[in-house]
């Protein structure tokens, strides 16, 4: 099977960022005064646990890659899938919903950097990263640069997420599902592309 090229590594982290995507911008429409240094907070955030997420599935999976090692793509495949499946079903789930998807971002409360906001952004950090683990695993069965991968997957999701409250000004969360649909259909292409270079050597 041949190395996993930088294309494909920016396309998965494109992919990957398109739940923190989402809740930025959320951010961006419901942050009563958007500044600089908070679109900076909320992109590092999202950036910073999108790229430990993978090494941590990485490590995960390399303890076990010896024993599955003939399986790799065969893995790959079904988790970058099932992945795209899951973001692609979620989207769905949340555009039959009447409100706009943003509740985890309402701006009523203490101020952006108390440490109630903080932790809650954190904790939404965690959550949209939690693919990023799985992807990871995949990682530790392919021919992939660990470290290459999770800069250009850490500084993806950075950028991604900084656009998305700028967006989130003018747009809203009317990009939120447009976005899910675009992520999980490159991560289940990834996958299938995958499983072929391996079958067909």
């Amino acid at each position: 099977m041949a190395p996993m090229s930088i294309i494909d590594l920016i396309l998965i982290g494109i992919s990957l960022s398109m739940d923190a995507f989402a809740i930025a911008l959320c951010k961006g429409l419901s942050e009563k005064r958007h500044s600089l240094l908070h679109g900076l907070v909320i992109a590092f955030t999202f950036g910073f646990f999108q790229a430990l997420m993978p090494l941590l599935g990485w490590l995960l999976g390399s303890a076990f890659s010896g024993l599955v090692s003939s399986l790799g793509p065969w893995i790959a495949c079904i988790i970058l899938v099932g992945i795209g499946a899951k973001m692609i079903m979620d989207a769905i789930r949340d555009s039959r919903k009447k409100d706009d998807g943003c509740q985890a971002c309402e701006t009523e409360g203490p101020g952006f950097f108390s440490p109630k906001r903080l932790l809650e952004l954190m904790v939404l950090g965690i959550a949209t990263s939690i693919d990023a683990f799985a992807v990871g695993v995949t990682f530790s069965f392919l021919e992939v640069d660990i470290w290459l991968s999770i800069a250009v997957i850490g500084s993806t999701t950075f950028a991604i997420s900084y656009l998305g409250t700028l967006l989130g000004k003018v747009f809203g969360s009317r990009l939120k599902s447009t976005s899910a649909y675009l992520g999980g259909g490159v991560l289940m292409a990834l996958g299938i592309k995958m499983l072929l270079e391996h079958l067909l050597g």
